[in-house]
């Protein structure tokens, strides 16, 4: 329901603060004393269009902040859910700030949302109904919606939907499946080629990384051996070790034909010998390392081979030559599902036939309780036409059933039709229904699906306009019957209306010298009598209508009567 509504600087209200409660509350006033404008502000809070020169005279900008306490069953929760703006509590309130420009920002309990956000979680809270704007009921795309709840079929027609979306996905899947056979018959012959090839080759992950370390590793081996040559090189060039073997025989011969020792020569022949024993050391030493960094070129040149061969393939089919292994896995899943033929199609079109049969099924069965739903609300209607003086028009849901036509809502167009003089022809509500017509036929199909709906607010303004006496009461009998399952306001000017209502607000214009404005407040049994006597009588206030007003009220006669209504405000 709605708990409370707060409006500042919006026209001519400069401040109001309203607690509403349950059931139906009736808003009445002079004509021109403002009633549109809550209405208007109201519309403005749910995600309504901002007129411009709506903030008041004076004022930077306008509020409107509507709240209400919503159960926790109510579908407003999983669309606050899609949008990451769940509660704690079963409050939620929307709040519409609009600056002098016209521009406005929009608030659903306290955090920024776009204007089409809000109207779409107020839409699911609030439904305004006046004499050119019946919203749901004027548009035949929530008929068929409207028919389901009524006939208590929601759940089959979401099973429908449910089963249509296999179908369908079944079909799709297919389709991509066939498109991408196709594509790759096209490509048969590049296929078993690639396939063909990169079996020869063989690509391993991580392969070139490995092979690029190993070459180079292996010709950094291939720089020392080169210099290790060079150094047993080095010794065998001059013949070094000869040499010294020869200097070593001189000086030998020389120490021979000394009769006595000399310390010198002894000394050199020892230093030439101990050279002679580490020249070779040396020799066999680099011979040794030589050996061990030793490279088979053959070896180097089939790594060198095998990297440009995988770095080639890579270039050629796009990809890195690491990826070369997963680009060979995916040709031959390709190539497998090319040469699996139709037979691969098989099951996804024992699956499809099946999903289809499912939803035609299920949509048939939709469709034969809907005709059979769509007569009883016919006849729920119509029931309820004749006291709202609307006996000699007539009611019909038109059901047109093109099982080759499906969609997710089965096999079923839904439009309510109206004819509103006996032979006329029956055409859409919308057409066919004048500004009073319309608002008593919505009345007529909200009291028929009342039991049926979830809404938390609905709003009727001046459904009773161009009626009056048993017409008007019956209006207001069903406006009271309807706010027993769902809270109901109405704008009225009708005193048999406003008599229905548990509450009632007036709506009262002031005039000063620099500015007017208007007020709203509730009223108690006295005030009420007092309003409703002069609904009822015009200008000059009686003691006869105000018994008038007490009867209608259903006040005890004794109760004491109020001479002048309480001032507002």
């Amino acid at each position: 329901m709605l708990s409370a509504l707060h409006i500042q600087d919006f026209v001519l209200i400069d401040r109001a603060d309203l607690a509403l409660g349950t059931g139906l509350t009736a808003l009445t006033g002079e004509t021109g004393a403002g009633k549109s404008i809550l209405l208007d502000a109201l519309g403005l809070a749910v995600g309504g269009r901002a007129e411009r020169g709506a903030v008041r005279s004076g004022a930077t900008q306008g509020i409107v902040a509507a709240t209400f306490d919503v159960g926790p069953k109510h579908p407003v929760w999983g669309i606050l859910s899609e949008i990451g703006l769940e509660s704690g509590d079963e409050q939620i309130i929307l709040r519409r700030v609009q600056g002098k420009d016209g521009r406005t920002r929009a608030f659903v309990n306290d955090q920024p949302v776009s204007v089409s956000m809000l109207r779409t979680v107020g839409e699911t809270l609030l439904e305004i109904h006046g004499q050119h704007d019946g919203r749901g009921f004027l548009s035949a795309t929530g008929h068929r919606a409207m028919l389901d709840e009524f006939g208590g079929l929601s759940k089959l027609a979401s099973k429908v939907a449910q089963e249509f979306s296999k179908w369908r996905e079944f079909e799709r899947e297919l389709e991509t499946r066939r498109r991408e056979r196709d594509s790759s018959l096209r490509e048969a012959d590049y296929l078993r080629h690639v396939v063909s090839t990169l079996v020869d080759i063989n690509p391993q992950p991580d392969e070139e990384k490995r092979l690029a370390e190993e070459r180079a590793a292996m010709m950094a081996a291939e720089k020392i051996s080169d210099d290790l040559d060079s150094a047993a090189a080095a010794l065998d060039e001059g013949g070094v070790d000869k040499n010294l073997s020869v200097a070593l025989r001189n000086i030998e011969r020389a120490s021979a034909r000394l009769t006595e020792g000399f310390p010198a020569l002894t000394e050199a022949s020892l230093r030439l010998d101990a050279a002679l024993n580490e020249t070779a050391e040396a020799r066999a030493v680099i011979e040794r390392a030589v050996s061990e960094f030793g490279i088979d070129t053959n070896e180097l040149e089939k790594q060198e081979e095998r990297l440009f061969l995988l770095r080639g393939e890579a270039r050629k089919h796009g990809v890195t030559p690491d990826g070369l292994s997963e680009f060979l896995s995916k040709a031959k899943t390709a190539l497998e599902d090319l040469e699996m033929g139709e037979a691969a199609f098989g099951d996804l079109e024992s699956a499809i036939i099946k999903a289809r049969k499912e939803f035609e099924k299920s949509a048939a069965s939709l469709s034969v309780k809907r005709k059979t739903a769509a007569a009883k609300l016919d006849k729920s209607v119509a029931a309820e036409l004749a006291p709202l003086k609307l006996g000699k028009a007539s009611f019909k849901t038109q059901i047109i059933t093109s099982p080759n036509e499906p969609t997710s809502a089965g096999i079923d167009a839904v439009e309510f039709m109206v004819a509103t003089n006996p032979g006329a022809p029956a055409g859409p509500l919308k057409t066919i229904a004048s500004g009073g017509e319309l608002s008593r036929f919505v009345l007529a199909m909200k009291a028929a699906l009342a039991a049926e709906e979830n809404r938390t607010v609905i709003i009727f303004d001046e459904v009773d306009a161009g009626v009056g006496g048993a017409v008007a009461d019956a209006v207001g009998e069903r406006l009271a019957r309807l706010a027993q399952d769902a809270q109901v306001l109405v704008v009225t000017h009708s005193p048999q209306v406003a008599a229905r209502a548990k509450a009632q607000w007036r709506i009262e214009k002031t005039q000063a010298k620099t500015k007017t404005t208007t007020k709203v407040a509730p009223m108690d049994d006295a005030d009420r009598v007092e309003e409703i006597a002069r609904m009822l009588s015009g200008a000059e206030v009686t003691n006869e209508a105000r018994a008038a007003a007490q009867k209608l009220l259903g006040l005890k006669p004794n109760k004491p009567i109020r001479k002048k209504l309480a001032k507002t405000g």
